[in-house]
């Protein structure tokens, strides 16, 4: 469906151009969503940032989620409530993993964004824009905590994603928007002809270019 992240994010900046979207502020999930974010970001002429989320492992499983936290400040924390029912646990069983993954994401920032203060999003649009969704667990994290920080309009825009993850966020948004819903999706990389991982590296030039015509 998409050549890679830069020509999606095109198609996706296309789409968003004819909406109405006052005082746009684009937020990104990394890495993966910054290619994408960036083509949005230009075409809207909006400040591009990020959005940071990190899962929260099950005791033994890390791999298996017993919630998402977003940012590093309180709030932002979206919880399986199946997967601790079935383990026996409560929210406050994570309080350490919780400050840990904060932590990370307050790190993840300092290395991509130097001392930048995260955008103010009172008053703001906020279009939350990633490289797909697959489940939507940290999309979930990530879209209560931009509405928590003030934002008037949540707008949630991706190349692609399932119907049923986006059912289960709409009630986050004002707005949602996905290029494509395939109803056999697989996995976001299986509609992207190429489709690398983006290196910490890349994360920082793209948005230090990115802000550097508003710095001038």
């Amino acid at each position: 469906m998409f050549s890679d992240r830069t020509q999606a994010g095109g198609l996706l900046a296309d789409r968003l151009a004819i909406e109405h979207l006052p005082n746009a502020v684009v937020l990104a999930l990394p890495r993966g969503g910054v290619p994408v974010a960036v083509e949005v970001a230009r075409r809207l002429k909006a400040p591009l940032d990020l959005i940071l989320v990190r899962k929260i492992g099950m005791p033994g499983q890390p791999e298996y989620a017993a919630g998402a936290v977003a940012g590093s400040e309180e709030g932002g924390v979206v919880w399986n409530a199946r997967a601790l029912h079935a383990a026996n646990l409560a929210p406050s069983d994570f309080d350490r993993s919780l400050a840990a993954e904060r932590a990370v994401n307050a790190e993840r920032r300092a290395l991509y964004l130097g001392d930048r203060a995260p955008v103010d999003l009172h008053g703001k649009t906020a279009v939350v824009v990633d490289d797909g969704i697959a489940t939507g667990s940290t999309m979930r994290a990530a879209l209560q905590a931009i509405r928590a920080r003030g934002a008037v309009k949540v707008v949630l825009a991706v190349p692609v994603a399932p119907p049923e993850a986006l059912e289960m966020l709409a009630p986050l948004a004002d707005r949602l928007i996905a290029l494509e819903t395939p109803a056999d999706f697989f996995a976001v990389g299986a509609y992207y002809a190429h489709f690398p991982q983006v290196s910490d590296a890349e994360v920082r030039e793209m948005l230090a270019a990115a802000a550097a015509p508003a710095a001038s």
